[in-house]
């Protein structure tokens, strides 16, 4: 399944599966905030993510911190990531790429993104 990036259930499913993966333990809300944007920069649909996602059990809130509560799920690199040559914008930093790496989720495919954002964005760099 393909997210239409118009659909705002579409990049709800995308962030929280965005979230569900996260190599982290705990992270701030602003940490969150930025990984939610790379799908979406709509405050409400923002805070419908966070709500969802504590909702779901993805995430647990506590003292303005976030714990992931994910269960043995991440980004698969060898599976779940697939690199893509052309003329891109990173959704993260904006830089412009030409390779884009896109992870994808059964909600949909995220990205571009450049080699160190996607580490970035998935937890496994901070």
């Amino acid at each position: 399944m393909t997210a239409d990036p118009d659909d705002s259930a579409a990049k709800v499913e995308l962030a929280l599966d965005l979230l569900a993966h996260l190599e982290l333990d705990e992270l701030s809300i602003a940490e969150a905030v930025d990984r939610i944007e790379t799908v979406t920069t709509n405050p409400t649909l923002t805070r419908t993510v966070l709500d969802e996602a504590e909702k779901r059990g993805i995430l647990e809130r506590e003292d303005g911190r976030l714990r992931t509560r994910r269960g043995g799920t991440f980004v698969r690199f060898e599976s779940q990531v697939v690199t893509k040559e052309g003329d891109f914008e990173c959704r993260r930093c904006g830089c412009g790429l030409s390779t884009g790496h896109f992870i994808k989720f059964e909600s949909g495919e995220l990205g571009p993104f450049g080699s160190s954002c996607i580490r970035k964005v998935t937890g496994r760099e901070s």
